[in-house]
Protein backbone atom coordinates (compact mmCIF):
# COMPACT_ATOMS: atom_id res chain seq x y z
CA UNK A 1 0.00 0.00 0.00
CA UNK A 2 1.44 3.35 -1.04
CA UNK A 3 -0.40 6.34 1.01
CA UNK A 4 -0.78 10.16 -0.44
CA UNK A 5 -1.40 11.81 2.76
CA UNK A 6 -1.69 15.90 3.13
CA UNK A 7 -2.72 17.93 6.68
CA UNK A 8 -4.03 21.11 5.61
CA UNK A 9 -5.54 24.24 7.78
CA UNK A 10 -8.07 27.19 8.07
CA UNK A 11 -6.18 29.67 10.25
CA UNK A 12 -10.20 31.61 10.59
CA UNK A 13 -11.57 28.34 12.40
CA UNK A 14 -8.07 26.51 13.01
CA UNK A 15 -9.78 23.43 12.07
CA UNK A 16 -7.03 20.45 10.05
CA UNK A 17 -8.51 19.04 6.62
CA UNK A 18 -6.70 16.07 5.94
CA UNK A 19 -6.39 14.24 2.28
CA UNK A 20 -5.39 10.85 1.99
CA UNK A 21 -4.78 9.33 -1.48
CA UNK A 22 -4.19 5.64 -2.88
CA UNK A 23 -1.13 5.59 -4.93
CA UNK A 24 -2.41 2.60 -6.76
CA UNK A 25 -5.73 3.68 -7.87
CA UNK A 26 -5.55 7.54 -7.51
CA UNK A 27 -8.48 7.28 -5.32
CA UNK A 28 -8.63 9.42 -2.59
CA UNK A 29 -10.91 10.84 0.79
CA UNK A 30 -10.71 14.40 1.90
CA UNK A 31 -11.87 14.38 6.11
CA UNK A 32 -13.57 17.31 7.83
CA UNK A 33 -13.24 19.92 4.81
CA UNK A 34 -13.82 23.80 5.44
CA UNK A 35 -16.56 25.27 2.66
CA UNK A 36 -13.90 28.61 2.58
CA UNK A 37 -10.92 26.13 1.82
CA UNK A 38 -12.37 23.77 -1.09
CA UNK A 39 -11.33 25.71 -3.48
CA UNK A 40 -7.74 24.99 -2.47
CA UNK A 41 -8.21 21.65 -1.73
CA UNK A 42 -9.63 20.72 -5.38
CA UNK A 43 -6.96 22.13 -6.88
CA UNK A 44 -4.20 20.39 -4.59
CA UNK A 45 -6.29 17.09 -5.49
CA UNK A 46 -6.22 18.08 -9.24
CA UNK A 47 -2.07 18.94 -8.79
CA UNK A 48 -1.23 15.36 -7.18
CA UNK A 49 -3.34 13.44 -9.99
CA UNK A 50 -6.15 11.80 -7.27
CA UNK A 51 -9.62 11.42 -7.88
CA UNK A 52 -11.50 11.99 -5.37
CA UNK A 53 -14.08 9.68 -3.79
CA UNK A 54 -15.30 11.07 -0.48
CA UNK A 55 -15.71 13.81 1.66
CA UNK A 56 -15.90 13.00 5.23
CA UNK A 57 -16.84 14.55 8.51
CA UNK A 58 -16.05 13.40 11.98
CA UNK A 59 -18.73 15.28 13.11
CA UNK A 60 -21.47 17.78 12.73
CA UNK A 61 -18.93 20.87 13.63
CA UNK A 62 -19.78 24.11 15.33
CA UNK A 63 -16.75 26.40 14.13
CA UNK A 64 -16.98 26.50 10.66
CA UNK A 65 -19.25 25.09 7.69
CA UNK A 66 -18.01 22.12 6.09
CA UNK A 67 -16.73 21.76 2.37
CA UNK A 68 -18.54 18.52 1.75
CA UNK A 69 -21.80 20.47 -0.39
CA UNK A 70 -19.82 22.45 -2.13
CA UNK A 71 -17.42 19.91 -3.09
CA UNK A 72 -20.29 17.78 -4.31
CA UNK A 73 -21.86 20.83 -6.25
CA UNK A 74 -18.23 20.86 -8.21
CA UNK A 75 -18.09 16.99 -8.19
CA UNK A 76 -21.12 15.57 -8.36
CA UNK A 77 -19.49 12.25 -8.36
CA UNK A 78 -18.36 12.70 -4.62
CA UNK A 79 -19.89 11.32 -2.10
CA UNK A 80 -20.59 12.91 1.11
CA UNK A 81 -19.88 10.14 4.58
CA UNK A 82 -21.00 11.46 8.45
CA UNK A 83 -21.73 9.24 11.15
CA UNK A 84 -26.20 7.98 10.91
CA UNK A 85 -26.36 9.01 15.29
CA UNK A 86 -25.28 13.05 13.67
CA UNK A 87 -28.47 13.23 12.08
CA UNK A 88 -27.52 15.68 9.39
CA UNK A 89 -27.50 14.56 5.84
CA UNK A 90 -24.99 12.87 3.81
CA UNK A 91 -24.96 10.35 0.97
CA UNK A 92 -23.28 7.26 2.83
CA UNK A 93 -24.10 7.05 7.06
CA UNK A 94 -21.70 5.65 9.36
CA UNK A 95 -23.04 2.89 12.18
CA UNK A 96 -18.95 2.51 13.62
CA UNK A 97 -16.53 -0.36 13.11
CA UNK A 98 -17.01 -0.25 9.28
CA UNK A 99 -13.90 0.09 6.78
CA UNK A 100 -13.66 2.74 4.15
CA UNK A 101 -11.81 1.64 1.87
CA UNK A 102 -10.24 4.11 -0.39
CA UNK A 103 -8.58 1.93 -3.24
CA UNK A 104 -6.19 -0.37 -1.21
CA UNK A 105 -6.64 2.08 1.64
CA UNK A 106 -8.55 0.89 4.53
CA UNK A 107 -9.93 3.52 7.33
CA UNK A 108 -11.65 1.38 10.09
CA UNK A 109 -14.71 3.54 11.71
CA UNK A 110 -14.61 3.98 15.89
CA UNK A 111 -17.98 5.46 16.86
CA UNK A 112 -16.61 7.93 20.01
CA UNK A 113 -19.43 9.87 20.86
CA UNK A 114 -19.55 12.58 23.74
CA UNK A 115 -18.36 15.91 22.61
CA UNK A 116 -21.38 15.44 20.18
CA UNK A 117 -23.59 12.19 19.41
CA UNK A 118 -22.15 11.55 16.19
CA UNK A 119 -18.40 11.77 16.55
CA UNK A 120 -16.74 9.11 14.78
CA UNK A 121 -12.95 8.60 14.40
CA UNK A 122 -10.66 7.11 11.45
CA UNK A 123 -8.70 4.64 11.73
CA UNK A 124 -5.84 4.02 9.35
CA UNK A 125 -3.69 0.95 10.92
CA UNK A 126 -1.57 0.23 8.18
CA UNK A 127 -0.15 3.68 8.74
CA UNK A 128 -0.67 3.73 12.09
CA UNK A 129 -2.79 7.14 12.25
CA UNK A 130 -6.11 8.14 13.49
CA UNK A 131 -8.04 11.01 12.51
CA UNK A 132 -9.84 11.66 15.87
CA UNK A 133 -12.24 14.93 15.40
CA UNK A 134 -12.45 16.85 18.33
CA UNK A 135 -13.00 13.96 20.74
CA UNK A 136 -8.83 14.05 21.38
CA UNK A 137 -7.31 17.26 20.84
CA UNK A 138 -3.54 17.72 21.35
CA UNK A 139 -3.19 17.86 25.54
CA UNK A 140 -6.76 18.15 25.58
CA UNK A 141 -10.78 16.97 24.05
CA UNK A 142 -13.38 18.53 22.55
CA UNK A 143 -15.80 20.43 25.19
CA UNK A 144 -19.23 18.27 26.09
CA UNK A 145 -21.64 21.07 26.84
CA UNK A 146 -23.42 21.76 23.45
CA UNK A 147 -24.37 19.82 20.47
CA UNK A 148 -25.76 16.70 22.82
CA UNK A 149 -22.41 16.79 24.39
CA UNK A 150 -21.91 14.26 27.27
CA UNK A 151 -18.77 13.55 28.95
CA UNK A 152 -18.96 10.70 30.45
CA UNK A 153 -19.61 8.83 26.76
CA UNK A 154 -16.07 11.07 26.07
CA UNK A 155 -14.40 9.75 28.35
CA UNK A 156 -15.93 5.95 27.74
CA UNK A 157 -15.05 6.39 24.06
CA UNK A 158 -11.60 7.59 24.44
CA UNK A 159 -10.68 4.91 26.71
CA UNK A 160 -12.58 2.10 24.34
CA UNK A 161 -11.42 3.62 21.03
CA UNK A 162 -8.95 5.39 20.68
CA UNK A 163 -6.34 4.96 23.99
CA UNK A 164 -6.97 1.17 23.41
CA UNK A 165 -4.98 2.06 20.10
CA UNK A 166 -0.61 1.03 20.23
CA UNK A 167 1.03 3.90 21.92
CA UNK A 168 3.14 4.88 18.62
CA UNK A 169 -0.31 5.28 16.83
CA UNK A 170 -0.09 8.85 15.67
CA UNK A 171 -3.37 11.49 16.98
CA UNK A 172 -4.46 13.94 14.09
CA UNK A 173 -7.28 16.33 15.33
CA UNK A 174 -9.57 18.23 13.88
CA UNK A 175 -8.47 21.31 15.16
CA UNK A 176 -5.59 23.17 17.39
CA UNK A 177 -5.09 26.33 18.80
CA UNK A 178 -1.40 26.55 19.67
CA UNK A 179 0.44 25.46 16.49
CA UNK A 180 0.85 21.59 16.98
CA UNK A 181 -0.45 19.18 14.28
CA UNK A 182 0.16 15.70 15.28
CA UNK A 183 0.66 13.62 18.77
CA UNK A 184 0.81 9.94 19.15
CA UNK A 185 -1.41 7.83 21.68
CA UNK A 186 1.56 7.77 23.84
CA UNK A 187 1.71 11.19 24.56
CA UNK A 188 -1.62 11.80 25.25
CA UNK A 189 -2.28 8.79 28.14
CA UNK A 190 0.77 10.59 29.32
CA UNK A 191 0.66 14.58 28.99
CA UNK A 192 -3.17 15.51 27.99
CA UNK A 193 -4.42 17.62 30.91
CA UNK A 194 -7.74 16.33 30.70
CA UNK A 195 -7.98 12.92 29.41
CA UNK A 196 -4.93 11.60 32.14
CA UNK A 197 -7.53 11.89 34.84
CA UNK A 198 -9.69 9.28 36.35
CA UNK A 199 -13.45 8.98 35.36
CA UNK A 200 -14.65 11.40 38.27
CA UNK A 201 -12.32 14.23 38.12
CA UNK A 202 -12.69 14.25 34.16
CA UNK A 203 -16.81 14.83 34.49
CA UNK A 204 -16.11 17.83 37.14
CA UNK A 205 -13.20 19.34 34.86
CA UNK A 206 -15.23 19.01 32.52
CA UNK A 207 -18.30 21.01 34.46
CA UNK A 208 -16.20 23.88 35.58
CA UNK A 209 -14.95 24.76 32.26
CA UNK A 210 -17.53 27.40 32.10
CA UNK A 211 -16.35 28.12 28.09
CA UNK A 212 -17.09 30.70 25.75
CA UNK A 213 -20.08 30.27 23.27
CA UNK A 214 -19.07 29.82 19.65
CA UNK A 215 -19.54 32.32 17.54
CA UNK A 216 -20.02 30.68 14.36
CA UNK A 217 -22.47 27.56 15.82
CA UNK A 218 -25.75 29.00 15.26
CA UNK A 219 -24.84 29.31 11.33
CA UNK A 220 -22.63 26.17 11.30
CA UNK A 221 -24.42 24.24 12.99
CA UNK A 222 -28.00 24.03 10.95
CA UNK A 223 -25.84 24.62 7.49
CA UNK A 224 -24.03 21.39 8.33
CA UNK A 225 -26.72 19.37 9.34
CA UNK A 226 -27.60 19.54 5.37
CA UNK A 227 -24.24 18.80 4.68
CA UNK A 228 -22.93 22.43 4.17
CA UNK A 229 -25.40 23.62 1.92
CA UNK A 230 -26.84 27.06 2.12
CA UNK A 231 -28.75 29.31 0.19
Amino acid sequence: MGLIFRQLYDTCSHTYTYLLGDVSSRSAIIIDPVKNQVNRDLKLVKELDLVLKYAANTHVHADHITGSGEIKRLNPDVKSIISKASGAHADIYLNGMEIVKIGDIDLEVRPTPGHTDGCVTFVCHEEKMAFTGDTVLIRKCGRTDLQQGDAAKLYDSVQKHIFSLPDDYFLYPAHDYQGFTVTTVGEEKQHNIRLTKNREEFLETMKSLNLCYPRMIDEAVPANMLCGYID
